[in-house]
């Protein structure tokens, strides 16, 4: 199977950014910790960040033409806002897995809307790095 990890604004500051929220590990860190956890024998993993709502929604359009069998996306900020990205995924038509590091329906209000949610099969939150583990093995454990 191939799976793309997308991860959006800010989370190329994992480590630095508010790690009494997000944790003291680099998106670096936590790209290597879920890779190692993955059959990497069997499967196929690419890994994508971007700060940019374009570039995401590229990469989402990139991924039907490359043969991607599933999508991890932790749209950041993204998530309570962007139809585009929703309207992408939703094109695209690859099970999608929503991951939030935080658990958003206990923050501030505007974090527990996700317009992305009802394009994905699922929506982890919550689980720090687990959370993206929790999501690629519903999509392996999907085919």
């Amino acid at each position: 199977m191939n799976i793309l990890f997308i991860n959006g604004p800010n989370l190329n500051l994992l480590g630095k950014r508010e790690p009494e929220i997000y944790g003291n590990e680099s998106l670096d860190q936590l790209i290597a910790w879920v890779t190692n956890q993955i059959n990497t024998k069997e499967n196929d993993v690419y890994w994508f960040q971007s700060n940019s709502e374009g570039k995401i929604i590229d990469k989402l359009h990139w991924a039907l033409d490359n043969k991607i069998d599933g999508i991890i996306i932790n749209p950041g900020a993204y998530s309570h806002y962007s139809i585009a990205i929703r309207d992408a995924i939703s094109s695209i038509k690859i099970p999608t897995v929503e991951v939030h590091l935080s658990d958003i329906e206990n923050r501030e209000t505007f974090r527990k809307i996700s317009v992305i949610k009802d394009v994905c099969l699922s929506q982890i939150t919550g689980l720090g790095k687990k959370g993206y583990l929790r999501a690629a093995n519903l999509l392996l454990n999907k085919n």
